[in-house]
């Protein structure tokens, strides 16, 4: 057959057409055969005759049914002609159509026989097969008696149909006289031959309308027979019943001949009570491989279209409850003649070689014959280029004339079948078929491909040029030319551009080609080979370069081969503008290889990588545990997968579930090795469970084991730690370690105590569940030998090594004898003669040494202060040391005889008395021993003061030293002043008078700075200093750094007291810059108020302030008070409702602060002066710290602070001021020179620079109002 190619070009003449269609598509073109193509220019071109339309064997009933067809097609139209028996005959058929039909002046019978049709035209003739013509009249029934019959219950029947003979099988119904089929079933089934057979009747099958219906298609007739009735009677054997017999087929074995292709039905009706089954099967093989199945209720076996597979033997088994019966069948399966190779019809060329293969096969084997349009080849002549053998012609050097169609008939004795093929030898005049003009692109290094389609018969030859090249154009090792015509350039480059010209030998049919080289497509960066942990994402790169005259080109992705289909952005897939691929949610399924292709319209590139997933490894599996060995058991597993990552280590969990539920114990193992061995303890129950690690990660766990119980055993250890802890005497109480319950290898746990005195031979047991055991009536510490053993159901455990222990102690019998005292200043050495061990009564803990101090030696006696102190001595730290300042106690380990007792107080008197202490308690207490120390140096003076009564004088008021340590006889006082560079002499006062606290020193520079030293005299020399800087007071001055907040009708006025100046009172004059403005006064000030608030102004008025000090202005300032200037009011304004309701709140609203003020007075107290200094400026910004006015007292108690006035009449300047103080301002100092602030008495202050009066420590008054701004001052600022 032709092979259609896809060529350009225009469509053919439809004329040319007609052969294309006779070429069978399914087979190659045969060896010299030609097809020409779709757009070969063709006109008025032949065909021979091909038969569409064949005729078939039939039976005709009347001349109505006689049609045999016969149509055919060819250029030119086809006659047809008609033989029958062999002979032909005298029939005229239609233009067109060779179909043969009857004519009314011939008997129907005369038809009858065998048929074959020919189609003649001038190419050749065709023909048909042989076919057979019957002819009968139509079916018909002879006049019948009705029939009845009459059966017992229980017994066969068979209802005969009889229908009449043809040669056309008809098909029986079973119906009532309602023309409603007779139901069939395993009992009741209709035979091959159209009889009903009953296996068995029932009383309900008794009816008289059984009538059968013999339907003939092919006569168009159905012919009822006349019904018959049937009468069923009752019988007793139905109980019985009876075994089964075949009604069809009779006797043991039928043989059944059966064509391939044709159905086939195999029968089997039994009789027999109750109904048999039938079983069917095939002797050798499985029916179904037979291709057999079951029908009409299993009594047949049907072969639709039966095969050489079904060839066999059979058997039906029919069987009920009281027997069976067998039938065999051999089936023979034949075949008529059918095709397994069939020559095609084609065109050729003269002088071609042409072979007609035509293999046929069937059973038995058909033979083949040849026939030249409808000739026998053995009635043509003989021709020296024609060769028959058997299936196949052959044909050499066909020539015009050889045309004609050749038929292939295969018969055996079931048939015959005809193959007419046609050799057709044309010749047509060479054609290009290819369009002129083509451009061609190729890319450097690929194949250039540039086709001339020539066609002609006989075939033309077709011959390439180049512009460039010429003649050797086909020299050049590169370029070959196909037999179809297509030029091939490999390896092209870009000096092979350019225009190439094809043309027909021997003819001026030419076209040109025009060749373009461009530049490859590259592979710049391909994907790579990458590890990518899961659930991550992973880019595969994909970068290119192509030639821009291209199209984009179409990037490719595989995986494993197979195309990624690109999801929607955020999904698993997605391939960027640059070509790379991104994977997202990494998963194992992921991995593989990934190959990326960029295909353009001519080349492509290929460039493949990989994705390995790596993860945490799968959790092992098939943990198992070998057998308990000396309670080892080998708990082996198989690893998880690694995900591309290799194990390293393997976490083996154990759980102990009858005590550690819950708790899981780690041992770790290489990652090449996949078992443990472990030593389990007994009776337990224990899980396990195992994971991996890798790099990644460790792997969830395993599964875990089913529980595995281990064996009891005796125990394997005893109790560690025994031990006495008694404490009562007469009692012995061990003690010891529990075992871990995990370690009781079995029920019935007890530990055995045993104990027995020192130097004894016998034993004492007992077996207590748990720690401790009591054993009574014993001697007061009392040794003894003691053991604990683990016993459990199954016997006692290792025997342990006794150990010591006593029973309880008592307290001790004697205290230590021969006490002596050795003093040294504030320290006693105190010696004793240890007790007797027997008198301990327990284990010696050591020895209590009591204390008390008696008094001076001068009778003066102190405050006893409580505290306890810890002191180091020697070999370690002294026990804690209860201790009073006149009674305490020191306590020395039992192996001393000697223990040095510090922190005497020197010139007093002590006694001690010691005892004796065990873990018990104490022993009595040793007589008392009386001892005293010597005079000492005295302590430091308890305080130190100043006073200045000028600016060169200092009075020194101090109280004597709180611990003496003997008489005193005076004190010594240092002073000097304190210059940079510190070679002042030191001036030096001895005050010979013990009972003298104070001193006045005269001449002191008010310009320096002194620091003082006071010591206490002794006879046993001076002790330590009170060490103090002070230095005089100044004259004071009112303040001239004054800051202002201005207000409504007010202002205020805060300030920074002078350092080392005495208080002063001055006054604030002002002066209204209004019309008629006079100079007024406020009230007095003192400077240490450090703040002032002056009221009663206008508001928006301006003001002039002013402080003088002698005959000079000492300060002055200008402000503006706000709010608007106050103006005159209409003359009716004080008869205004409105403005007496405003009057009246306001009157209510200054009872209510005059009620609040008064309370919080009441409630206000004493302050410390000095707290007051420090919250509000620190020690370099504020003047009050060491040369502020004050007091100072060392036993005084620091005063609260009183709380700040909220109403406006308690402002500084009011009564409460400072100025009420005046001359007798008590200024007294701290130790350290700090300003407590104290005052006494309340009188006028002077105006002046008045010096203070002496100072007073009895008379404490309380202290003034907080130096700070009033409430009505900050009700009047303004914000």
């Amino acid at each position: 057959m032709c092979v259609s190619q896809y060529q350009r070009g225009s469509s053919p003449p439809a004329l040319l057409l007609f052969p294309l269609f006779l070429l069978s598509s399914s087979h190659l073109l045969a060896h010299g055969a030609i097809q020409i193509p779709k757009n070969y220019k063709v006109q008025n071109m032949l065909q021979p005759p091909i038969l569409t339309k064949m005729p078939e064997s039939l039976t005709a009933f009347s001349l109505d049914d006689v049609m045999l067809l016969c149509e055919a097609t060819g250029i030119p139209t086809p006659s047809f002609r008609w033989v029958k028996d062999g002979k032909k005959l005298n029939w005229m058929g239609h233009t067109g159509s060779g179909n043969f039909t009857a004519h009314g002046d011939m008997p129907l019978s005369d038809y009858q026989g065998h048929y074959r049709c020919y189609a003649d035209n001038t190419l050749g003739t065709a023909m048909t097969h042989t076919v057979k013509l019957i002819t009968e009249s139509t079916p018909t029934l002879p006049k019948q008696k009705r029939s009845h019959k009459t059966a017992e219950e229980g017994a066969s029947v068979v209802l005969h149909c009889n229908p009449p003979r043809s040669s056309t099988i008809p098909h029986i119904h079973w119906m009532d006289k309602k023309l409603l089929h007779i139901g069939q079933s395993e009992r009741v089934t209709t035979g091959l031959d159209g009889n009903l057979y009953f296996a068995n009747v029932l009383k309900n099958d008794s009816r008289d309308d059984y009538t059968c219906n013999a339907q003939y298609i092919a006569a168009r007739t159905i012919l009822p027979k006349e019904p018959i009735s049937l009468t069923v009677t009752p019988s007793n054997d139905v109980a019985r019943g009876r075994k089964p017999q075949l009604m069809q087929p009779q006797g043991p074995h039928s043989s059944h001949l059966a064509l391939r292709g044709h159905s086939l039905i195999l029968e089997c009706i039994p009789k027999g009570l109750p109904t048999p089954s039938v079983l069917w099967k095939h002797m050798d093989v499985n029916l179904s491989e037979t291709g057999a199945w079951t029908d009409n209720h299993g009594r047949w076996l049907r072969f639709d279209s039966i095969t050489q597979k079904a060839d066999g033997e059979y058997e039906c088994l029919a069987s009920n409850k009281h027997g069976s019966v067998t039938h065999s069948y051999t089936v023979t399966v034949e075949a008529e003649p059918y095709w397994v190779k069939e020559p095609l019809s084609l065109l050729y060329s003269p002088g071609e070689t042409v072979r007609l293969d035509c293999q046929a096969d069937g059973i038995p084997t058909p033979t083949v014959t040849w026939s030249i349009n409808g000739e026998p080849v053995t009635e043509v002549d003989t021709d020296p280029r024609r060769r028959v053998s058997g299936g196949v012609l052959v044909l050499k050097d066909v020539v015009f004339g050889d045309t004609a169609v050749y038929q292939c008939e295969a018969t055996n004795k079931h048939g015959n079948i005809l193959n007419n093929t046609y050799i057709y030898v044309i010749e047509l005049p060479a054609q290009i078929l290819s369009s002129d003009g083509v451009v061609y692109q190729v890319t450097e290094g690929g194949v250039a491909r540039l086709h001339c389609e020539a066609f002609g018969s006989p075939r033309p030859q077709v011959t390439w040029e180049s512009e460039d090249l010429l003649d050797v154009l086909l020299s050049d090792s590169r370029v070959s030319q196909l037999t179809n015509g297509t030029l091939e350039l490999f390896n092209s480059s870009r000096e092979d551009s350019g225009v190439y010209t094809c043309s027909i030998t021997h003819s001026n049919t030419s076209i040109t080609a025009h060749l373009e080289v461009l530049k490859r497509t590259v592979m710049l960066i391909g994907p790579q080979a990458v590890q990518v942990t899961r659930g991550g994402d992973s880019w595969l790169d994909c970068h290119f370069s192509f030639d821009p005259h291209l199209n984009r080109p179409l990037i490719l992705w595989r995986k494993d081969g197979q195309k990624i289909m690109e999801s929607s952005p955020g999904d698993k897939y997605t391939t960027f503008g640059n070509g790379t691929l991104r994977v997202t949610d990494v998963q194992s399924a992921d991995g593989g290889h990934y190959s990326c292709e960029v295909i353009t319209d001519l080349d492509s590139v290929l460039a493949s990588g990989s994705i390995t997933v790596v993860a945490r490894p799968s959790p092992p599996v098939f943990l198992s545990l070998s057998e308990e060995q000396d309670h080892n058991v080998t708990l082996s597993w198989t690893p998880g997968n690694t995900h591309n990552s290799p194990t390293t280590e393997f976490v083996v969990e154990v759980e102990e579930e009858k005590h550690s539920k819950g708790k899981w114990k780690s041992h770790r193992v290489n990652g090449d090795v996949n078992q443990l061995e472990l030593r389990l303890l007994p009776y337990s129950t224990y899980r396990f469970r195992v994971s991996g690690i890798n790099r990644l990660g460790r792997s969830d766990p395993s599964e875990i084991s089913e529980a595995y119980n281990t064996l009891p055993a005796v125990p394997e250890s005893y109790p560690r730690h025994v031990r006495s802890e008694s404490t009562e005497p007469g009692t012995l109480v061990i003690m010891w370690e529990e075992i871990d319950r995990r370690l009781y290898n079995g029920s019935g746990f007890q530990y055995k105590v045993s104990w027995r005195q020192i130097q004894e031979q016998h034993w004492s047991h007992s077996h207590v569940p748990h720690p401790p055991y009591l054993v009574n009536r014993t001697r007061a510490f009392s040794g003894y030998e003691m053991k604990v053993q683990a016993v459990n159901s199954l016997g006692e455990g290792p025997h342990p090594v006794p150990v010591i222990g006593h029973s309880g102690e008592d307290y001790p019998l004697a205290s230590p004898s021969n006490i002596s005292v050795s003093v040294d200043n504030s320290s006693a050495r105190v010696s004793w003669q240890p007790v007797d061990p027997n008198t301990v009564q327990g284990h010696l803990l050591g020895y209590k040494i009591y204390l008390k101090r008696l008094g001076s030696q001068g009778g003066r006696e102190r405050r006893a202060m409580v505290h306890r102190e810890v002191r180091e001595i020697e070999g370690g730290v002294e026990r804690g040391t209860e201790r009073k300042e006149e009674r305490w106690v020191v306590e020395v380990d039992g192996n001393k005889t000697k223990e040095v007792v510090t922190g005497l107080k020197l010139y007093s008197l002590y006694e001690l008395s010691m005892t004796t202490f065990n873990g018990k308690g104490e022993g009595p207490h040793s007589p008392t021993h009386p001892f005293r120390t010597p005079e000492g140096v005295p302590g430091p003076p308890a305080s130190l003061r100043f006073e200045s009564p000028s600016e060169t004088e200092l009075t020194l008021h101090w109280r004597p030293p709180t611990q003496p340590n003997g008489r005193l006889v005076g004190y010594v006082l240092q002073y000097q002043q304190i210059s940079d560079s510190r070679n002042s002499p030191l001036q030096v006062e001895v005050i010979y008078d013990p009972t003298v606290t104070h001193f006045l020193l005269e001449g002191l520079d008010p310009h320096s700075r002194y620091v003082f030293y006071l010591r206490g005299r002794t006879s046993a020399g001076q002790g330590p200093p009170i060490t103090r800087e002070f230095a005089t007071l100044l004259d004071g001055v009112p303040p001239s750094n004054i800051s202002t907040v201005v207000g409504e009708t007010s202002v205020n006025l805060s300030w920074v007291p002078g350092d080392r100046y005495r208080n002063h009172s001055f006054h604030i004059k002002y002066l209204s810059k209004t019309v008629g403005g006079k100079w007024e006064e406020s009230e007095q000030v003192n400077t240490l108020q450090a703040f002032y608030s002056l009221t009663g102004l206008q508001p928006g008025t301006q003001y002039r302030l002013l402080i003088t000090h002698g005959n000079y202005t000492h300060w002055e300032d200008e402000i503006q008070t706000t709010g608007p200037e106050l103006r005159g009011v209409e003359g009716d304004f004080a008869t205004q409702g409105w403005f007496i309701g405003l009057i009246s709140a306001v009157v209510l609203l200054l009872l209510l602060l005059l009620v609040l003020c008064f309370i919080k007075r009441s409630k206000g107290g004493k302050y410390a002066v000095k707290d007051k200094e420090e919250s509000q400026m620190d020690s370099e910004a504020r003047p009050m710290k060491d040369e502020t006015f004050g007091e100072y007292s060392d036993g005084d108690e620091k005063r609260s602070v009183s709380q700040p006035s909220l109403c406006v009449e308690s402002k500084l300047g009011s009564d409460d001021s400072l100025a009420e103080y005046g001359d007798s301002v008590d200024i007294q100092f701290n130790e350290d020179g700090s300003f407590i602030g104290q005052y006494s008495g309340r009188g006028p202050a002077p105006t002046g620079n008045e010096s203070s009066g002496p100072a007073s420590p009895v008379n404490l008054d309380p202290p003034p109002p907080p130096i700070g701004p009033s409430f009505a001052g900050i009700l009047d600022r303004t914000s």
